[in-house]
């Protein structure tokens, strides 16, 4: 039997988080991709709370990006989450691609985050 994609996803994502986790001094980056949106999160799974987020449905956004599901959207919403993680004192993240392939739309966000100063 095949599975979907989404599937095969979730399946990736349920391994990875296995190993990933977030503590205080170094929290989770996790993103998630739907087709037309991408979303960010800083979160420190010890406590259970998200640090910092930033994703393409945000107003400030919206408005200068011509579309949310391109690799330009990713980045700047790569950008914003570091910035915002970087303001609250947080440089080192551990890096949770969601189940989604390292390719593409995650990868440009990741490479932004970097470039914007988050270490992982």
């Amino acid at each position: 039997m095949k599975l979907s994609r989404k599937d095969s996803v979730q399946r990736r994502h349920r391994r990875i988080r296995k190993k990933v986790n977030g503590t205080s001094e170094r929290p989770r980056l996790s993103i998630f991709r739907s087709n037309n949106h991408i979303y960010a999160q800083v979160i420190d799974d010890v406590a259970q709370n998200t640090l910092a987020a930033a994703s393409t449905v945000e107003p400030s956004l919206k408005g200068e990006l011509a579309s949310s599901a391109t690799c330009e959207a990713s980045a700047a919403v790569g950008k914003l989450v570091a910035q915002r993680a970087l303001e609250k004192g947080i440089a080192k993240v551990v890096f949770d691609r969601g189940g989604n392939l390292y390719h593409g739309r995650v990868k440009a966000l990741a490479e932004a985050a970097r470039e914007a100063g988050l270490n992982f």
